[in-house]
């Protein structure tokens, strides 16, 4: 079975281009599941159930997304294998930018929306630094001058990436995305396998439910700002 970890933003695209995706690949029905990672809700498993596509939804509440994918994926690996996938693909949104659910030797892409920002793509850390693709989206409603731009700003970030812009809705660029998934490798476990990049550093109280502020109620790994004087 192959495995494809796709990440990105929130609100994105990534759902469609995995949609579109699916389409391209010409599989046959059952050959292909999707796990989705969330944080708190998703309406996502409608879009890949009335497509026909197996899927499993996680939300991690309030663990960190990262920790929370990493402590599944080997799972999700196992249900993809029980259930008879040769394509496995999994969907992590709403992580934050520092997050990297990539995995080596496991094929990244991280999807970016092309109305975010033109400098956005700096913004986001290991997620797109780490990532193998990048899949730009809602392209065709912005100029070839700030295509080009945005283009520029994510080689500034990773210039070893493929860049492939698709349009989540006619499915333009899927099939160009779809020949570079042939590269994605087999396997049966991730099992000791390793991250990419390290997951942030998440265990404080108020990883674990803390609600007060103040010193006192601070306790586990903490990060403090440093204030200079005026």
């Amino acid at each position: 079975m192959k495995l494809i970890t796709v990440a990105g933003p929130p609100s994105s695209g990534k759902t469609s281009v995995i949609l579109r995706l699916i389409e391209c690949m010409n599989m046959p029905n059952g050959s292909i599941g999707v796990v989705k990672f969330d944080c708190l809700t998703s309406f996502d498993n409608l879009c890949y159930e009335e497509a026909g596509i197996p899927v499993q939804t996680g939300f991690s509440g309030k663990i960190c997304p990262d920790h929370y994918f990493v402590s599944n994926i080997e799972d999700a690996v196992q249900w993809g294998e029980q259930s008879g996938f040769k394509l496995l693909i999994t969907e992590s949104a709403g992580l934050c930018n520092r997050c990297s659910p990539y995995i080596n030797g496991i094929l990244a892409i991280c999807v970016i929306d092309n109305l975010s920002g033109v400098n956005t793509p700096r913004k986001i850390g290991p997620m797109m630094k780490f990532a193998d693709i990048v899949v730009v989206t809602k392209s065709d409603i912005i100029s070839q001058a700030e295509r080009e731009v945005f283009a520029f700003n994510i080689k500034q970030v990773n210039s070893m990436a493929k860049i492939v812009f698709v349009n989540g809705i006619t499915g333009q660029g899927a099939f160009l995305l779809s020949k570079y998934l042939q590269q994605a490798r087999d396997i049966h476990t991730l099992r000791d396998m390793k991250l990419r990049f390290t997951i942030p550093t998440a265990v404080c109280s108020y990883c674990t439910g803390e609600t007060k502020i103040g010193e006192a109620y601070q306790m586990g790994m903490m990060k403090k700002m440093e204030f200079e004087k005026i």
